[in-house]
């Protein structure tokens, strides 16, 4: 009796569903509990970021994705200096330190400027140099935007980077999925919480309360470090990056391995054509909620944001793991690019608010689920220095680069090509064609490298 309970226990059936072994469980609840906290922060800041982005046009959104891109270069390369000189244990704490009090620092801009006279005295000054209709709280505004857009790619790409060194290759195909849960459930409370407090709390302390989550993941990186070589059981030379301490002291070298590298620079290509679906749908809701008050903008947002997250909760825990282990990474690479085919093909059919919004949700939550956990496993067959340099490159500037290209190529199918939303919906569909058959080779390279040898920078 007592073995059929053990059996059939309500822990058994989780373990047997989610496929995490009992040494793994602890590191698997940090790992969660770590992402859980930096994307329940991040989406505090997002629906704040994109309630402003309607209070442009599409070209002054573009500049700003073009400074993103720049301000995303500088950053890379100051990371790729510093994790060549530091113990990559002490730079994770300080990513992490360092974006909170930049945050604080917004709020202090922010309540500063409350002060009516202050505003007036500092538009005067502005409105000398720059001339009529220079705003103070517009520039903090654009400033913030820029800079909630490098922190949304590159808090992310550390966090990863601990991941890939964490768990070794057949860990990482089992428990990414579930460890992407940790980030949907973030990505649940944390637009929760805006609908539920911004008009008791304040949208400037919104701010305050995501800088205070940032500071919490500092110690359990330390307790996941500690578990990595003790019930993880990863000491080999392949899983114990986190412990290597001396790159190359470029601080370009991630730019140079990636350009010099085919398997990296198909990884920035899917990313690439990832974005050129993000980017499609976000100005298309930008063009749909202009004439929305910024309080009703935030709504939609964050609406999105929660319905995408319960949706991608569901598919992470019980279906990601199975994919990749099961299905194999080329088609787990295709499956959300043709299912935003079939998207785009029903937005030119039925071409509409609620259609985009639809097709978003289920892009974003595919991602999250799906093509994110995917996209981090190819790097567990990457050595130290691709890892650590040339992973921030690709998930940072790459994807800003791709930003700043696809902003202008919609930019030029409006106002150039006359394009309406049918139009772009049309290209849409083409490039998630692409974007299929790329995810399927890339698939098929980690797949036969895996069972070679490690992919080292400057080679394939």
């Amino acid at each position: 009796m007592a073995s059929t309970e053990r059996k059939f226990s309500p822990a058994r059936l989780l373990q047997a569903a989610i496929k995490v072994e009992p040494n793994e469980l602890k590191a698997t609840l940090l790992s969660f509990l770590f992402v859980f906290l930096i994307m329940t922060a991040w989406f505090i800041l997002r629906p704040v970021r994109d309630a402003m982005s309607s209070d442009w046009t599409p070209a002054e959104r573009s500049w700003l994705w073009t400074s993103t891109f720049f301000f995303s270069a500088i950053a890379v390369s100051i990371y790729g200096a510093v994790i060549s000189r530091i113990r990559f244990r002490t730079i994770v704490p300080g990513v992490y330190g360092f974006f909170a009090l930049s945050f604080l620092g917004f709020f202090v801009a922010k309540v500063t400027l409350q002060d009516d006279g202050l505003v007036l005295r500092l538009n005067y000054g502005l409105a000398a140099m720059f001339g009529p209709g220079a705003d103070v709280n517009d520039i903090l505004n654009r400033i913030y935007y820029v800079w909630a857009s490098v922190f949304g790619l590159f808090h992310l790409s550390v966090f990863w980077t601990v991941m890939s060194g964490l768990y070794n290759k057949e860990q990482a195909k089992r428990l990414f999925g579930v460890i992407t849960v940790g980030a949907t459930a973030g990505g649940i409370v944390g637009p929760a919480f805006v609908s539920l407090f911004a008009d008791d709390i304040g949208n400037l302390n919104m701010l305050l309360i995501s800088a205070t989550l940032l500071f919490a993941p500092i110690p359990i990186y330390g307790w996941l470090d500690h578990l990595r070589s003790g019930e993880l059981g990863n000491p080999d030379a392949q899983a114990d990056l986190l412990r290597q301490h001396h790159l190359g002291a470029n601080p370009f070298s991630g730019f140079v391995d990636f350009v010099g590298n085919p398997y990296l620079l198909w990884i920035g290509g899917f990313i690439v054509l990832y974005v050129t679906m993000n980017t499609f749908l976000y100005m298309e809701i930008g063009n749909a909620t202009e004439h929305l008050e910024r309080e009703q903008r935030m709504q939609v947002w964050s609406r999105i944001d929660l319905a995408v997250n319960l949706l991608a909760v569901f598919t992470a825990l019980f279906a990601t793991g199975r994919l990749t282990t099961k299905v194999g990474m080329p088609k787990t690479l295709a499956l959300v690019p043709i299912i935003m085919a079939l998207g785009w093909v029903a937005v030119a059919i039925s071409p509409i608010a609620i259609t985009i919004y639809v097709v978003q949700v289920i892009r974003r939550a595919g991602n999250y689920a799906i093509t994110r956990p995917g996209r981090e496993i190819l790097f567990t067959v990457v050595d130290n220095e691709t890892r650590f340099k040339s992973k921030p490159v690709i998930d940072t500037v790459v994807y800003r680069g791709g930003d700043v290209a696809t902003a202008w190529f919609y930019t030029a199918l409006g106002a150039v090509f006359k394009l309406s939303l049918v139009g772009i919906a049309i290209v849409g569909a083409g490039v998630a064609v692409i974007w299929a058959i790329v995810g399927a080779y890339l698939g098929g390279l980690f797949e036969k490298q895996s069972k070679t040898e490690t992919i080292e920078h400057g080679t394939e």
